[in-house]
Order: structure tokens, then C-alpha cells, then sequence
């Protein structure tokens, strides 16, 4: 019955795209969780009146991620493209996406990390001082655990803006379900290659909302 719906659809070559965008997903939230955590405890911790206050070095920071936040996805690429060779020696294919993704979504995520921790009680952190605790301690034992229900719900929605990226990647040939729905779709006018990469892109992105929003509820204690 479904390929009387859908005639043009090659359904190994679909799994085999829908494995690429799951693939480029799954990858670059990992990396762009830790990388976008760093920039963003370096942004809240270099700001004025707090641990590691250095008005310059966050302005350093600050600039370097509105720079990559504010380029669209689709130059930043084209952008990276001799930084890609460099590191990957191709810019086809699944991994040749990944430096753009990375580059793309960490100083996003990086911006709401920064907003979950000041959203922190001042109090907490100075009982912790008070107490005695080091830097470190603050940091991994007060910062990030109070934090944790926002830093999740914001690397769901990082990844949910990754899985777009991805579309957008396998334009340029990265591979994917958008290169699927471009090349083997709108290229060739076959429809129903087009609507169900898209209707697969729509339920990676429901599922991802769904495990993030499950998560962020079992952790948020208010």
C-alpha cells in the first residue's frame, strides 16, 4: 500500500537519509552541549560581580558568540568550507556538516546557558561562599544542578534547531533527509519523496521535544 501512495519513495534510501540526520543530530547535541555549557558558564562567570568577573575577557566572549550566533546557517557553511576541508577533507557527506552544525548551535545554546544561570538565587551562591566552598564546587555543585531543568529544556530546543540545520546542510550535499527531500524531491518533482522526508523530519523533531520536555519535568523540583 505504500508504494502505491508513495511510487517514487525508495525506502532504503530513505532509512539510509534518516539514519545521516539522525546521525549529524545526535553527534553535534553532544558536542554543543559540553562546547555551549563551557561558553556559557564563561559568560555568566566572567560578567561583573561574579566569580571570575573580567569585564574585557567577557566582552571577548560575548562578541565572539553574537558573531556566529547572528550568521545564517547557510553562509556560516560556506563560511567553514575551507575549515571543513581542513579537518575533514571532504565537504560532502554526514561529518562534513558537523563542524557547521557545532560551530552553528554551540554559541546559540551558549546564550541560554548563560540565562538559566542567572536566573539562579544570588542567596545560593553565597551560602555556598560562606561556607567556604571553592570556586570549582560552586560551579559543579551549585551553578549546574540548579540550573539543570533550564539547560535542559534549552539543548531540547538546540536540538530541535540542529535538526533543521541539517535539512538546510543536505542542500549543499551534507547528506540527510533534506538531501533526500531536495535532490530526490523538489529536483525531480516527485512529491512524495519531499513530503515524507519532511513528515520524518517532523517526528525526529516531535520526539526530541517530547524526551526533552519528560526530562525537564522530572527534574524541575519547583
Amino acid at each position: 500500500m505504500l508504494s502505491t501512495w508513495f511510487p517514487n519513495v525508495q525506502w532504503d534510501v530513505l532509512l539510509e537519509a534518516t539514519k545521516e540526520t539522525l546521525y549529524m543530530s545526535a553527534i553535534s547535541v553532544v558536542i554543543t552541549f559540553f562546547l555551549g555549557l563551557a561558553l556559557g558558564l564563561a559568560l555568566f562567570l566572567t560578567s561583573p560581580g561574579n566569580l571570575w568577573g573580567n569585564k574585557f575577557l567577557n566582552s571577548i566572549i560575548a562578541i565572539i558568540v553574537n558573531v556566529f550566533r547572528s550568521i545564517p546557517f547557510i553562509i556560516l557553511i560556506i563560511l567553514l568550507i575551507p575549515f571543513t576541508r581542513l579537518i575533514v577533507g571532504t565537504m560532502l557527506g554526514a561529518e562534513a556538516a558537523l563542524p557547521a552544525l557545532i560551530v552553528g548551535a554551540a554559541p546559540f545554546y551558549a546564550r541560554m546557558v548563560e540565562i538559566a544561570l542567572r536566573e539562579i538565587n544570588k542567596g545560593v551562591i553565597e551560602a555556598a561562599k560562606s561556607m567556604g566552598a571553592t570556586n570549582a564546587q560552586i560551579i559543579f555543585k551549585v551553578l549546574i544542578p540548579e540550573s539543570t531543568p533550564a539547560l535542559v529544556s534549552g539543548i531540547t530546543v538546540t536540538a530541535i534547531a540542529l535538526v533543521s540545520y541539517t535539512a538546510m546542510a543536505g542542500v549543499v550535499g551534507a547528506g540527510g533527509l533534506g538531501n533526500l527531500a531536495y535532490m530526490e524531491g523538489y529536483q525531480r518533482d516527485n512529491a512524495d519523496v519531499t513530503l515524507i522526508s519532511t513528515a520524518l523530519i517532523l517526528v525526529i523533531v516531535f520526539v526530541i521535544q517530547w524526551i526533552g520536555d519528560r526530562i525537564t519535568t522530572a527534574l524541575d523540583k519547583r
